[in-house]
Order: structure tokens, then sequence, then C-alpha cells
């Protein structure tokens, strides 16, 4: 079985073909998916996704594009919309100052709140950064000193040294469909390197399609070319590959049970 971990199916992209969507990622191999939040005014949205499938699973969070429209999210509202069971992470979270759709200093402050959430729950809280290595780096290394917690930065195409040091934090690496690109040889060779039993894989459904389905809408059942891309550039065959993605899931999404 693989893991979607990182998808967006409360979207609009979504909504007329949901359950098509999901009978073709079961017959893909991919058994279980992760919808994550990026507004806390639309989590309602995410929620009635994941309620509506035994399969899919959510998250609560404000993406840092929304970071300044979304107002000062609390780490104790967090903390609060997660109990439901069927919230079992934070996110998504963290910088993206290639657009800077939103002031640094609320993406920050944001980002920081979702940490403690994290901290306090022990739930994963998941990082997205762009343009921002050296701001995540830093935020990610204060807030361990000052307690553990888990989390994964999603989407992973950043350098060879925010991948080292999220590892060296205890973080774990979520790789879409970008492996896939044919401009993505300097990440594939990062990617080579990087340690299996700390690699997940995701769409970010809809969007990064991966080749050979560049292009087009991306869905769940699309990881699995990222999937078989990954286990290429591992050495290893494709059912040991989503063995071992999948119970690195589930160490790392605790609240999930198999």
């Amino acid at each position: 079985m693989l893991v979607d971990s990182h998808c967006h199916l409360d979207f609009p992209d979504f909504q007329e073909d949901l359950d098509d969507l999901l009978g073709r990622a079961a017959a893909a191999g991919v058994g279980l998916m992760v919808s994550i939040g990026t507004r806390i005014s639309q989590f309602d949205k995410v929620l009635s996704v994941a309620e509506r499938y035994e399969n899919v699973y959510c998250t609560v969070g404000v993406h840092p594009h929304e970071a300044g429209e979304e107002g000062a999210i609390g780490t104790a509202d967090l903390i609060a919309l997660a109990r439901h069971p069927k919230v079992i992470g934070f996110g998504e979270t963290g910088l993206d100052y290639f657009y800077d759709h939103s002031p640094r200093e609320l993406q920050q402050a944001a980002f920081r709140n979702h940490i403690a959430a994290a901290r306090e729950t022990g739930l994963p809280v998941i990082v997205h950064t762009r343009d921002a290595d050296d701001d995540t780096v830093a935020i990610l290394t204060e807030e361990a000193a000052t307690g553990p917690f888990t989390g994964v930065i999603h989407c992973f195409s950043s350098s060879r040294q925010l991948a080292e040091k999220s590892l060296d934090l205890g973080l774990y690496i979520s790789l879409s469909g970008i492996i896939t690109f044919n401009k993505a040889e300097e990440l594939r060779q990062t990617v080579r390197d990087l340690p299996l039993n700390r690699l997940l894989v995701e769409t970010d459904a809809p969007y990064l399609a991966p080749i050979p389905k560049r292009g087009k809408r991306n869905e769940p059942a699309f990881v699995a070319h990222t999937a078989a891309k990954l286990a290429e550039l591992k050495g290893v065959e494709p059912d040991a590959l989503a063995r071992i993605t999948t119970d690195n899931f589930f160490r790392l999404f605790t609240k999930v049970t198999r």
C-alpha cells in the first residue's frame, strides 16, 4: 500500500469527482490519503472530506500564503481543532519568500505557533518552505531547543543543507512529483543520499503532477509514479519502497492506526 501524505481534496478541483478519484487511488494501490489544511476559515471543508471517507485523514493549519488574511491563529486554537479523531497534524505552515503573499513576520509567528502545537500534542507539523531555507532552519533549530517536536518537510525541493539539518532535528522528508521532472537532477542527487527510513511520498494534488502525467490535474493515484521514481533512485523494488514509506508514515503520524 502507498500513502499520499499530502494532498488537498477540499479544493474546488476535486468536488465533481471525489468518489471516482478515490476509486482510481485504490486501483493504483493508494490506500490512505491526508488532505492538508491551508486556512482555518475553511477548515470545515477539509474536515468534511475526511469525515466522508474512511481512508482520508486531514490536518489543521494556515499556509504561509494565508498568514496575513487568516489573522493570528493561536496554539490553543490549533490544539482544540486537532482533538477531532480525523485530524492528525498541524499545517501546512512555514515560510514562502518566493511569493511573499503574507508579511514575513506573520509567516514566522504562525510557523512558531504551529510548532508549539506539535510540541504540546505530539502530532507532527507539516512544513512548507520556499526560498526561505535559512530562516526555516533557524526557526526549526530554535524551536527544537525549546523542546522536541515531530514533523515533515513537505514537497521537498530545497537545498541539501536544509534536508540534512531537518533530518538532524528528527524531521522526515516528503517527496513529490518534482523528483520526476526533467530539470530536477540536482534534487535527485540529493534524494539518492537521504535515508530511506525518513522518507514519505506525496502528490500535493492538484498541483505538480509527475511525469508521465505532467500538465494534468494531479490526484492521489499519481503518487504511484513518484514512488516508482523514488524506488529507482534508491535502488529498491517498488513493493519494498511502498512498504518502507508507508511504515515511515505510520511512525510519524501516530494518531493513525493501521
